[in-house]
């Protein structure tokens, strides 16, 4: 997979980690620490212009500037790094009554093999802008799918429309019945 992007001063715009430890020049091969740090200090090249933000923003390595941890009147909902807010399905199924639950999966996925939360409304993801008007605003949102991700979307959506009190079952219903918990 050639996923990596930079430059060489060669023409080259991508290559692989595997193609880079075996052909770079300056660490591939059998080239150690040492020989790389020798190499390096030998070059005499300038220190980088951007070098002092560069390295800074590596390191914090996509870690959001506000907390991740947000527990909300509600409940403990936490924000990921995408900027979704989840809460455990434990929690969910513990509170299933002073919340709404709504599962955005397919009719048939409702009733399959991984069944559904207890009390769970079913609205389709693709059929959510249509009946918004369904969605009480009278207590949260706990918005669940199969595996997490159809109920992702589902969550920003509804943030988007002026739903604030919702969050995504984490892990969906995958993650419920791998935890044992009630179903219907």
């Amino acid at each position: 997979m050639h996923n990596l992007y930079g430059h060489d001063y060669n023409g080259l715009t991508s290559s692989s980690v595997g193609e880079e430890r075996k052909f770079n020049p300056r660490l591939g091969g059998t080239i150690g620490e040492a020989d790389f740090k020798g190499y390096m200090d030998n070059l005499g090249l300038p220190h980088p212009k951007l070098i002092d933000l560069a390295v800074p923003a590596n390191l914090k390595c996509g870690k959001p500037d506000r907390p991740m941890t947000n527990e909300a009147e509600w409940g403990p909902v936490h924000t990921t790094f995408a900027g979704v807010p989840e809460i455990i399905p434990q929690w969910v199924e513990e509170n299933w009554q002073s919340v709404h639950i709504i599962d955005v999966r397919e009719p048939e996925e409702f009733n399959d093999t991984l069944r559904h939360a207890p009390g769970a409304i079913l609205i389709p993801l693709g059929q959510l802008p249509n009946r918004l008007s369904e969605l009480g605003h009278d207590k949260p949102l706990a918005i669940i799918c199969r595996s997490g991700a159809r109920s992702a979307r589902a969550t920003q959506y509804l943030l988007q429309n002026g739903f604030s009190r919702v969050a995504n079952v984490s892990g969906g219903m995958l993650r419920w019945r791998s935890e044992n918990l009630a179903v219907e």
